[in-house]
């Protein structure tokens, strides 16, 4: 009751203040101070395209360490502490007096307080992932005071500090680089690619009724001129590209983009903020068809089905343009970054109608899946369902099966939503299946977990990804090996035990350790699959320590390490 009455309390003072500060000024620039001390390069900025969403922070760079020092950009207080394998890994969420939350991700540990704080409750859950919520005001931060060190925890492929700040009211992020941020950029968006989509039943670019990459050159005054297009019916602009900042080779997202027809705005958007639940239409912004096929993210300067984002500030006939036999048109592309950085191509185009020489390929199969419905079906060693927008249009899907394996279209079309695979597993024994995992195959038909739930004689997975499923028998437990001692060696000058842990099929699901008998915190390392152990974390009493680390993979495998060693 009394965490009820604090939250309320709370949510009710920030919306008192957020209100008071956005009146003044929308994103204050002198408020906040920087998360490091150090110069801000970027590896990834906001709103940048990620796999399935929009990148909703800043990736700062760490000189390719661990261990800087991360600061409170402002006084607040923490509200919420995550612990996890993936994701953000180890991440700190502040709410701030002015309405605002910051949050810092990939963590290698938090500051002496606040790691004592989580140790104590990781140690009475005996659990390393965990989640909390701290009262208002339990654990208050100082403007500048360290409050973590910087790492390479979670989903992380690199070094660096993931850095966010939200409106603490609707939980929206913002693009840090709005709040006075300073990341030197004096450099131009670059466009990689121009493509044109005819898009109405008439449409044509170029003697074709399918998308047409155009050619360009760069002119004189640094902007890109596009050769001639002929064009008749509506027809959509898409693009690659990319931004950098100076001092950085990354290729980062492109904050404000711009279509202009003949002088006229019909499309304007930029990355200022989104909300996380719109984050996957990013699969209705990009061309996911082409980059299913290639790997490559063209971003459409007009809406197709379903494309629900907010990023937009202008849109005229959904950013399509209506072309008439006869008539000439000068579209013209502005790629944009936050310093005012500008990039712009010219596409002269004219109207035409001409006879047809390339033709948009449609795949026709026996299934036509209708989006807004509910479908269902059997394959025989499988049953398949998508809830009702599953998908977000329209189109044939091609369904194959083979004895225990299923095909569920490719990988060039998104899921919006999770849809069901349930195989039938009646003809193996009980024995059998407990062994048995639904695995997703890759191209080259390896096979990969697929989280799978047993009821019976019924395994199910949920999933958002197109492609192969079977099943696989996995008999082999997980494999455990010291990797800094050995057995009875003296560790007096140690500060830590770390062990690698592997499982070449199912992959590890738990892990625990206990030493001298007594549960301890072992923080696992999926990129280097190791489990390490600090030995701050308890007061030993004994000279000889007997270690015992248990792991357990996806289907009830378990292997069992045991050690002696020696230390005062």
């Amino acid at each position: 009751m009394y965490f009820y009455m604090t939250k309320r309390v709370f949510l009710l003072w920030i919306l008192l203040v957020s209100l008071s500060v956005f009146a003044q000024e929308k994103y204050p620039k002198n408020t906040f101070r920087s998360p490091l001390d150090i110069p801000l390069i970027l590896a990834g900025n906001f709103g940048e395209l990620r796999n399935n969403h929009f990148h909703a922070g800043i990736d700062i760079k760490t000189k390719q360490r661990q261990g800087l020092p991360v600061f409170a950009i402002g006084e607040g207080t923490i509200t919420r502490i995550k612990v996890s394998l993936y994701g953000y890994g180890k991440v700190l969420y502040v709410a701030h007096p002015n309405g605002y939350t910051s949050v810092y991700g990939h963590l290698q540990k938090f500051g002496p307080e606040i790691e004592a704080y989580v140790k104590k409750i990781q140690y009475q859950k005996e659990a390393y992932e965990i989640e909390v919520f701290p009262d208002y005001g339990e654990l208050k931060l100082e403007k500048g005071q360290v409050i973590a060190y910087s790492g390479n925890t979670g989903g992380s492929s690199g070094p660096h500090l993931h850095f966010e700040i939200r409106s603490s009211i609707t939980e929206k992020p913002t693009n840090p680089l709005l709040y006075g941020l300073e990341v030197r950029d004096a450099t131009n968006p670059v466009l990689e690619k121009l493509f044109a989509y005819p898009l109405s039943k008439e449409a044509q670019v170029n003697q074709s009724t399918a998308k047409v990459e155009l050619n360009f050159s760069k002119q004189k005054d640094g902007s890109y001129l596009a050769d001639k297009v002929t064009a008749f019916g509506t027809i959509g602009i898409g693009f690659k590209g990319f931004d950098r900042q100076d001092l950085a080779a990354n290729r980062n997202g492109i904050y404000s983009v711009q279509l202009r027809v003949n002088g006229n705005v019909y499309t304007e958007y930029d990355f200022e903020t989104f909300s996380f639940k719109e984050t996957r239409y990013i699969n209705t912004f990009i061309d996911y068809d082409h980059y299913g096929k290639y790997r490559q993210k063209i971003q459409k300067c007009f809406l197709t089905t379903n494309n629900r984002l907010s990023i937009y500030t202008i849109l005229k006939n959904d950013g399509k343009i209506a072309i008439k036999e006869g008539l000439s048109y000068s579209i013209e592309l502005l790629l944009k970054d936050l310093e005012g950085n500008l990039t712009k191509a010219t596409i002269p185009v004219e109207g035409k109608k001409e006879p047809i020489k390339i033709k948009k390929e449609i795949i026709k199969t026996e299934t036509y899946i209708i989006a807004k419905k509910p479908n269902n079906y059997d394959l025989g060693a499988a049953k398949v369902y998508f809830p009702a927008n599953t998908f977000y249009k329209d189109f044939y899907i091609d369904l194959q099966k083979d004895n225990d394996t299923v095909t569920i279209h490719n990988s060039r079309v998104p899921a919006h939503r999770n849809f069901t695979i349930t195989f039938d597993t009646s003809k193996y024994t009980k024995e059998d299946r407990k062994n048995l995992f639904i695995a997703r195959l890759d191209k080259k038909r390896k096979p990969s977990y697929a989280s799978t739930y047993k009821r019976g004689t019924a395994f199910t997975t949920r999933t958002k990804n197109l492609g192969t499923y079977t099943l696989v028998k996995d008999t082999t437990a997980p494999k455990i090996r010291a990797k800094n001692f050995k057995e009875k060696q003296w560790l007096n000058n140690y500060s830590y035990l770390s062990l690698l842990i592997s499982d070449d099929l199912s992959g590890i699901d738990t892990y625990s350790a206990t030493l001298n008998g007594k549960w301890i915190l072992m923080e696992y390392e999926s990129k280097k699959n190791t489990i390490t152990y600090n030995f701050d974390d308890k007061i030993l009493d004994q000279k000889q320590c007997e270690l015992v680390v248990v792991v357990t993979d996806n289907v009830g495998n378990s292997s069992t390490f045991k050690s002696s060693f020696f230390r005062k």
